[in-house]
């Protein structure tokens, strides 16, 4: 067999100097590492969180990879491997920031490296990470669904104003009255 002859098992895509932090783009690469390239699109499409567009640019750019490059079909493709890494130089580029008395500080702009990596099949389970998701939260409907309608809750100093005023009323009505 020659070499470079060999079928390749991965599509890969690479995003570099993003500018972002490499932290904030973590959360969401931790999210889709493991699942299927269509439930990852999903996900990142309705998340809410800033660092899922860029990730999902990446993530299509290495679905068309995939298809064009090296003749994979897209319905099966898994997220096999996604990295996040911090950028070149001091990992950030430096700005400066005015301050008081002409005194200035740097401002650290940190940039980030994504690597995408798809395949047929995940090599693993990634083991769940602990740490903020990117999943959006469902509000509950307890007003709706409940069978009791509820009720305002007053605070006690609100309810003792009300009384004062309707005592005052009556006591003022019957004086209008003469």
């Amino acid at each position: 067999m020659a070499v470079g002859s060999e079928q390749k098992t991965e599509a890969v895509a690479h995003l570099k100097f993003a500018r972002m932090g490499p932290r904030k783009l973590r959360r969401v690469a931790d999210a889709i590492r493991g699942r299927s390239v269509r439930e990852a699109l999903v996900l990142l499409k309705f998340s809410g969180v800033f660092a899922a567009e860029p990730i999902e640019k990446l993530l299509r750019s290495a679905v068309a990879n995939a298809e064009n490059n090296h003749d994979m079909n897209t319905d099966g493709l898994f997220v096999t491997r996604i990295t996040v890494d911090s950028g070149p130089g001091g990992r950030f580029t430096k700005r400066l920031d005015p301050r008081a008395q002409g005194r200035a500080n740097f401002k650290r702009k940190r940039l980030a490296h994504v690597t995408v990596a798809l395949g047929a099949a995940p090599k693993r389970v990634p083991k769940q990470r602990s740490g903020a998701s990117i999943a959006l939260t469902q509000k509950s409907r307890t007003g709706a669904s409940s069978a009791t309608p509820s009720r305002k809750k007053t605070s006690a100093r609100k309810t003792t104003r009300s009384k004062a005023a309707s005592k005052r009323k009556k006591a003022a009505a019957p004086a209008a009255e003469t």
